[in-house]
């Protein structure tokens, strides 16, 4: 078993991995709030979440991997305050809370299965953890943490000394613009438990100690991870949006309530960019997983597109990135189905089978090292252009996918579905041809291999082939 290097964001430097009882890992993930379509910049974060599972189940370890799903309790601002986003999106839709969340989660898991990404062995909402949610909440009460306002119940941060750890102090910390909520002592004090409004009936409230009301959303990681994982686990996941903020409020309610430290091991992944600029809802820049096959993309390029790029560092996507890594991912597997089809296995030479093993050893140095994709990639080109004999080639390149999820044995389909937008630019090419405007009709070609097809002209006309 080789080592495994991780930057830790909590003490924010590259340690190596040592579960707390080997073989077992305890891996928990901040999973999606189910009020909408998750976006590709999202589906990132699962798959660098689905390749550090992988990376740990090679190297023999048993991870038991937790996700929650946010259905209720995740409100339109980071200040406690506006509406909860389920809540919200129901009335806008003229549907029930409830229906809201399990159409967006059933979205959710159909986006990351199309991206190859392995399900968690436990997925829990919050909206079936209510009881464990108050009694964590009684926890904290119980060692003077807590306060209670007009509009719900409060953790004091101030009274919690180690607050603002996971950002190196309290500069580092996210609080709400503004104490916009009566009562609250502290612009970082959260809610760990909302009252209902008085003037409106909400579809989603329970009965507490305190009153009718809801929990806050940071409540419901701690005490889904609690009850799945222990109150010390190893690995705990997210975007790097959830340290300030979210993952910040995690850690001080969970180590308040347990006195132990929450999470050995903190991962963020940073985000990804559109054209340069940062993908979010507001800026109507989002794509899904949907849109890349409405494209004719394989949903498995935007996978190989993710893992070009570390996961720690910004990955910016446009459609002529996502046409070059598709052609990447087909060359790959035309070169997998030549290899498998020669069956043409010979005696490996002493120096072939050790070049064997170095590029074994490579590719693992390379995954076990912080997770670096890049550099895995990378070894797998290197090895399809060594004089291995192409069997072993195939041998080595299965292993390295069971890693890298990319579907490496998926045959190309050639009786493909061409997107009526690629047709619709090919017609509008012929036409532009036809009126000798040809700088134009080359100028549409070229979108069209941007986004992953070829036209070949014949006397017979154009063709269309995905590159």
């Amino acid at each position: 078993m080789a080592d495994i290097y991780l930057f830790n964001s909590l003490s924010r430097k590259i340690e190596k991995f040592e579960p707390i009882n080997p073989p077992n890992v305890g891996m928990y993930s901040c999973g999606p709030t189910v009020y909408y379509y998750q976006h590709i910049g999202n589906m990132r974060r699962y798959v660098g979440d689905d390749i550090l599972k992988r990376v740990l189940t090679i190297q023999g370890f048993q991870v038991k991997h937790v996700m929650n799903i946010t259905d209720v309790g995740h409100l339109t601002s980071d200040a406690d305050s506006g509406e909860d986003k389920i809540e919200k999106a129901a009335k806008l839709q003229g549907k029930s809370a409830w229906d809201i969340a399990k159409f967006y989660e059933e979205n959710f898991f159909e986006q990351t299965d199309a991206l190859n990404v392995i399900r968690p062995d436990i997925i829990c909402k919050a909206t079936e953890h209510i009881s464990e949610q108050i009694e964590l909440i009684k926890r904290i009460e119980g060692k003077g943490l807590t306060y209670k306002t007009e509009d719900g119940i409060y953790f004091d941060t101030v009274k919690f000394p180690k607050y603002g750890k996971l950002t190196g102090g309290k500069k580092g910390i996210k609080p709400g613009a503004r104490i916009d909520v009566k009562g609250k002592k502290n612009p970082t004090d959260f809610a760990l438990w909302k009252f209902s409004p008085k003037r409106e009936k909400r579809q989603m409230e329970w009965e507490s100690p305190w009153g009718i009301g809801f929990p806050g959303w940071h409540i419901e990681c701690s005490a889904m991870s609690m009850k799945y994982l222990g109150e010390t686990f190893d690995i705990h996941t997210g975007g790097v949006d959830h340290i300030p903020i979210h993952h910040t409020n995690e850690i001080a309610q969970s180590e308040a309530a347990s006195g132990k430290q929450m999470v050995r091991f903190w991962i963020h992944h940073e985000f990804l960019q559109v054209n340069g600029e940062k993908m979010a809802k507001s800026l109507k820049n989002t794509f899904t997983v949907e849109d890349v096959v409405k494209r004719g993309f394989d949903p498995q390029a935007l996978r190989y597109l993710f893992l070009t790029a570390h996961y720690r560092d910004t990955l910016n996507f446009t459609w002529e990135s996502l046409a070059s890594a598709g052609n990447a991912l087909n060359k790959l597997r035309n070169q997998l189905i030549s290899m498998r089809d020669s069956r043409q296995r010979t005696v490996l030479s002493s120096e072939k089978e050790k070049k064997m093993e170095d590029v074994r050893s490579e590719f693992i140095k390379a995954v076990n090292d912080d997770l670096n994709t890049p550099k895995a990639i990378a070894v797998m080109w290197n090895m399809f252009k060594s004089n291995i004999p192409a069997e072993d080639k195939y041998d080595l390149a299965i292993f390295f996918d069971e890693v890298l999820g990319l579907s490496l044995t998926k045959i190309p389909n050639s009786k493909f579905q061409i997107p009526n937008q690629i047709r619709v630019l090919v017609d509008e090419r012929e036409k532009l041809r036809k009126e000798g405007k040809f700088t134009e009709a080359d100028e549409v070609r070229v979108k069209v291999e941007g986004m992953g097809y070829k036209i070949e002209d014949s006397s017979q006309g154009s063709r269309i082939k995905k590159i």
